[in-house]
């Protein structure tokens, strides 16, 4: 599976009561990566990004579990330790701030391998900065 996730400099998913993804620029890069396939997340994340034009979402609240090899799953509140083994790619979308997070994520970006990194300004913040992990051959999980 490949994890679309959003993240202050610190790691936080959630600040204030608010999620992180809520970017006018990101949702479309993220219409973008998903078009034409399908996009797994939880009715929280759904009333946003439920329905984005030419992405087939999919709304489950154990969409971690479910999702297979390949697909896409948007993450606002949920651990990745569970299903750490299952994941191929993980796509982070940093604000390039800090924020007092109510969650943070639970991943640990030095097992991992950056392959890409992309800047673009956002609607709500100057600078957002767009990285592709992918498992460390070498790390075992």
């Amino acid at each position: 599976m490949v994890i679309i996730v959003c993240l202050d400099e610190n790691g936080g998913m959630l600040f204030n009561g608010r999620r992180q993804s809520r970017d006018k620029a990101v949702a479309e890069r993220i219409r973008g990566l998903c078009k034409g396939k399908r996009l797994w997340m939880n009715s929280y994340s759904y009333r946003l990004y439920g329905r984005m034009e030419g992405v087939e979402a999919a709304k489950d609240e154990h969409f971690l579990m479910k999702a297979g090899e390949g697909e896409m799953c948007l993450l606002e509140t949920e651990k990745l330790k569970p299903v750490e083994g299952k994941i191929e790619k993980i796509i982070v979308f940093r604000w390039n701030r800090k924020y007092p997070a109510d969650m943070s994520i639970d991943w640990e970006p030095d097992k991992w391998e950056r392959v890409s990194t992309l800047e673009f300004p956002g609607v709500s913040h100057e600078k957002i900065t767009e990285e592709v992990y992918k498992r460390d051959r070498e790390v075992t999980v």
